[in-house]
């Protein structure tokens, strides 16, 4: 099994009655911040990335949030090349896994291409390339890209990207939301091709599309396996079977909120309060109709909503949960090392899950605190998780050559006919 630190950066100094006068950290006024903070919450971030990577995680793991108060990432690349070059320097084989890049939100494309494939060069080649599809909100509202444009500007954006990186010679592309004359990379990724993944919430078309292309699928639902996993992880397997492919976990990812200590009573005594922040002043401070405004989810996915529109029953409750809540709900798996390894490997073998984004720094953590988390995690939990699916003759396509993995070729002819068409018209 593959275990990745994930961590936002979150503004970790938020007024106490923070949630009382603000509906959404979308929003948030930037007249609530001081330099200190600002400067505090991003490089300890970085600090924090790098403890992982010298603490022997498979990979390091982060994302992107533009305009956000819970998450001051609005291009993850700009960390994703520190850490990569100082990776390299120190000699700690890592993958390096923005996930990433938000494609139906952008309107250059190549730029996206270019910086990851930048990045993969200064890591040696152990970069993962993530495609969310992107939020709602963000894409709409903070880029202006109107609802019904999000999804075929991802999947355009998907094909120029994977084309500019396969094709040797310069070539012209004609797409209906972008056209270049000539679209020549310099340079190209080490890689042949950067494994590829795909971010969602439980939307089946973005879950068909990852296993008809061959890509990773990470789920990111925030509010954990035990409320939301059967249900989620169930609909991508069927998919699967539907399309006649093996049931190898290392084709899905899970991100799961952990907080580790001594013992029960202490995990709930040292990071309660900055699990409430997290959800009362981050996460479940983004109202639910943001994530899904008029036009922005396809047919496919306005259908599974309907008929269970369990996948965003947490978000109307996060504000106002306490940490007794969240962890029996399983939205924060929190206890001794004990208590933690016995439930994230019965969530990861019910489920078939081979890569875990374990996010081990959360809300208003201060550094001390985050990295004792890790180092707790990855010496008396992690080594645990790693024999997981070892002995069960899986191959994993989605983790770089360098490091291990066994990429699938990146062929041509696994392209949609759409993209084709696209490229035409």
């Amino acid at each position: 099994m593959k275990v990745t630190l994930f961590e936002q950066a979150p503004y970790r100094f938020l007024p106490s009655d923070f949630e009382a006068h603000h509906d959404s950290v979308c929003s948030t006024p930037y007249s609530l911040t001081t330099e200190a903070g600002v400067y505090s919450s991003v490089v300890d971030y970085i600090d924090e990335l790098m403890t992982g990577a010298r603490a022997g995680f498979d990979g390091i793991s982060l994302t992107e949030h533009g305009q956000s108060s819970y998450d001051l990432s609005p291009n993850p690349n700009l960390v994703a090349s520190a850490v990569a070059y100082a990776t390299e320097t120190e000699r700690l084989d890592t993958a390096i896994f923005p996930m990433g890049r938000s494609l139906g939100k952008t309107r250059e494309p190549v730029r996206v291409a270019e910086e990851y494939a930048m990045v993969d060069v200064i890591s040696g080649g152990r970069l993962i390339a993530g495609f969310p599809v992107g939020l709602s909100y963000d894409a709409s509202i903070n880029n202006g890209i109107p609802p019904i444009e999000v999804r075929g500007r991802f999947e355009e954006n998907l094909e120029l990207i994977l084309r500019a990186w396969r094709d040797r010679d310069p070539f012209a592309w004609n797409g209906r939301y972008g056209q270049f004359p000539q679209v020549n990379l310099w340079p190209r990724p080490l890689q042949e091709q950067p494994p590829v993944w795909i971010t969602g919430i439980g939307n089946p078309r973005t879950m068909q599309l990852t296993l008809e292309r061959g890509f990773g699928f990470n789920y990111f639902g925030f509010a954990g396996a035990k409320l939301t996993g059967k249900r989620i992880f169930e609909r991508f397997w069927e998919l699967a079977d539907q399309l006649g492919l093996e049931r190898n976990p290392y084709r899905m990812g899970f991100l799961q909120t952990i907080a580790v200590s001594e013992t029960d009573a202490r995990a709930e005594e040292e990071y309660g309060a900055h699990a409430e922040y997290t959800y009362r002043k981050g996460l479940g401070a983004i109202p639910p109709e943001m994530l899904g405004l008029p036009g922005g989810v396809n047919i496919h996915g306005v259908k599974a909503m309907l008929k269970d529109p369990g996948d965003f029953g947490m978000y109307g409750t996060m504000r106002t949960a306490g940490f007794g809540e969240l962890a029996d709900a399983g939205v924060v798996i929190a206890g001794s090392p004990a208590t933690v390894r016995d439930q994230l490997l019965e969530y990861c073998t019910t489920y078939g899950i081979g890569n875990l984004h374990a996010m081990l720094g959360f809300g208003s953590m201060p550094k001390d605190l985050v990295q004792k988390n890790i180092h707790l995690f990855a010496t008396e939990v992690l080594p645990h998780l790693r024999t997981l699916w070892q002995d069960e003759g899986f191959a994993h396509h989605w983790w770089p050559k360098r490091l291990g993995g066994v990429p699938l070729p990146a062929a041509q002819e696994h392209a949609p006919s759409a993209a084709g068409r696209t490229q035409a018209s």
